[in-house]
């Protein structure tokens, strides 16, 4: 997984490529690990280059979901597609973000 971040006033867009899956969890976990500590609460995950997703994947972004939340901000999602989408679709998670 490569990802590339851009921070735009209070908003963060992460733009994901590759594979989110157990080797890249790590990385994908030190990086909420950063916008959590700088108050980076209004985070958007462009999934439009991401092309596999699996459960340590998954883990690492509801990790985010729940830290950011809880700090009382907010994680979109957009640009999902293909097994990425899938995922998200098979764990109801259409209905906890808009994946328009």
């Amino acid at each position: 997984m490569s990802f590339t971040r851009t921070d735009q006033g209070d908003e963060t867009t992460i733009q994901l490529s590759g594979a989110l899956d157990g080797s890249s969890a790590p990385a994908f976990h030190q990086l909420a690990d950063t916008l959590v500590a700088e108050g980076r609460h209004h985070i958007t995950l462009d999934m439009s280059g991401l092309d596999q997703l699996d459960q340590p994947g998954v883990a690492a972004i509801m990790g985010l979901y729940k830290r950011t939340r809880q700090a009382g901000g907010d994680v979109r999602i957009a640009g999902i597609r293909d097994q990425p989408l899938a995922i998200f679709k098979l764990l109801r998670y259409d209905k906890l973000f808009d994946l328009g």
